[in-house]
């Protein structure tokens, strides 16, 4: 197995489609734990974002685009339709995420973590502050980026490595969110009932980092 450096332009346009597939599959099981905690409606609004996204990517050519507009693209068409609080934290994660990387046709490792980095910083700004620890999308971001800046220190550590150790961090932080008790958004008004559920939005963000991941490693299997 071959070792990945960095990700091109074709790369994220390929994972956008990659995380919309995921969304579609998952669409009810998202909705479904939204239900316990919230409007019952996270997977219906992930689909239907993404969904919207990858209809404008037609119009984007990754041959000839830089990583910002495909990423930007993502974020504009979440901002658009997804409902409720998740709107504005998932489409201002790929917003800003595009900013960060606009211009740009290729990211090494380095550059994708400040990506991360910027993401996981708007995402807590545009929730108010949030920390790990209140039941949301952030108890998955965050220690997945954390692993992310740690497999710098590496360099041993590939692209395939680092996403294997955020995946997992992700999926812990995910698991982690069942016995919370929710500080943040619908579930919060729920308070003590709001245990014993695991949250949608840290599991669509554990989709995601899992999304890179997978694909980063079969780009390996094939090079």
């Amino acid at each position: 197995m071959g070792k990945v450096n960095e990700l091109t332009s074709e790369d994220f346009y390929e994972i956008i489609h990659r995380i919309y597939e995921i969304m579609k599959k998952e669409e009810k099981y998202l909705t479904d734990l939204d239900a316990a905690i919230g409007d019952a409606d996270h997977g219906i609004n992930m689909h239907r974002g993404f969904s919207l996204a990858v209809e404008r990517l037609k119009d984007v050519d990754p041959k000839n685009s830089d990583i910002g507009t495909i990423l930007q693209t993502t974020g504009f068409a979440l901002l658009e339709t997804v409902g409720g609080a998740a709107g504005p934290l998932y489409g201002m994660w790929f917003t800003q995420m595009g900013m960060e990387t606009s211009g740009k046709t290729s990211l090494n490792k380095e550059e994708i973590v400040k990506m991360f980095e910027v993401g996981l910083k708007t995402v807590q700004e545009t929730g108010g502050g949030t920390v790990p620890g209140e039941k949301t999308m952030v108890d998955a971001l965050y220690p997945a980026v954390e692993e992310m800046k740690k497999a710098l220190e590496d360099p041993n550590c590939d692209l395939v490595c680092m996403f294997e150790k955020a995946t997992k961090a992700a999926e812990e932080g995910m698991k982690a969110t069942i016995p919370m008790i929710a500080k943040k958004g619908r579930a919060s008004y729920l308070g003590e009932r709001s245990r014993g559920h695991q949250d949608p939005g840290a599991t669509s963000t554990y989709y995601i980092i899992r999304t890179f991941y997978e694909y980063v490693k079969e780009k390996a299997e094939k090079s």
